[in-house]
């Protein structure tokens, strides 16, 4: 059975699995009544719609 010859370092171990465990930028789109970009399947802070119809009053929130 093969054995390493020498341990791994810490620096070496965690930038390996830094690779996989980094944090994704979140997607935005952009509202289709003002334009702000905001994120999917969320009302829009600043005019209050959602799919296309209002859905909040936009000083609430």
């Amino acid at each position: 059975m093969a054995v390493p010859r020498a341990n791994t370092s810490k620096a070496r171990t965690r930038r390996r699995r830094g690779i996989n465990m980094r944090l994704a930028a979140p997607k935005l789109i952009e509202c289709k009544s003002c334009g702000n970009l905001i994120m999917p399947h969320r009302v829009c802070p600043k005019c209050g719609f959602y799919k296309g119809r209002q859905v909040a009053d936009p000083q609430t929130l």
